[in-house]
């Protein structure tokens, strides 16, 4: 199970070492949208930070980035486009049975 309790996690912004305090969810979280930006968590942890401006912490702005970026809208991928849908359609993954592509085996046959 996660924590729910905040850990520290040492983050290295423009140089300066710092830490922020941050439940286990809301890192994984984090990592992964680095990992999905191809970014390296300092780099967007910097970003995050120069951003924020001093009405917010460090920490309460990465959840906020964190929370932001699971409430937009995910795209949908199209299954007969997106090798990566897992689901395999269209016309060319059917066997080759000599019949018109759009008609139906007729029961009767």
């Amino acid at each position: 199970m996660l924590s729910q309790r905040p850990k520290k996690r040492s983050l290295t912004l423009r140089g300066h070492r710092t830490s922020v305090s941050l439940e286990d969810a809301f890192w994984a979280e984090f990592r992964r949208l680095a990992a999905e930006q191809g970014r390296a968590i300092n780099e967007l942890a910097a970003e995050i930070d120069e951003a924020r401006g001093t009405e917010c912490g460090l920490a309460s702005a990465i959840r906020l980035f964190v929370l932001e970026a699971l409430k937009r809208p995910q795209p949908v991928s199209d299954p007969d486009t997106d090798p990566d849908s897992g689901l395999v359609t269209g016309p060319d993954t059917a066997p080759d049975t000599g019949a018109n592509p759009g008609s139906l085996p007729d029961p009767h046959a």
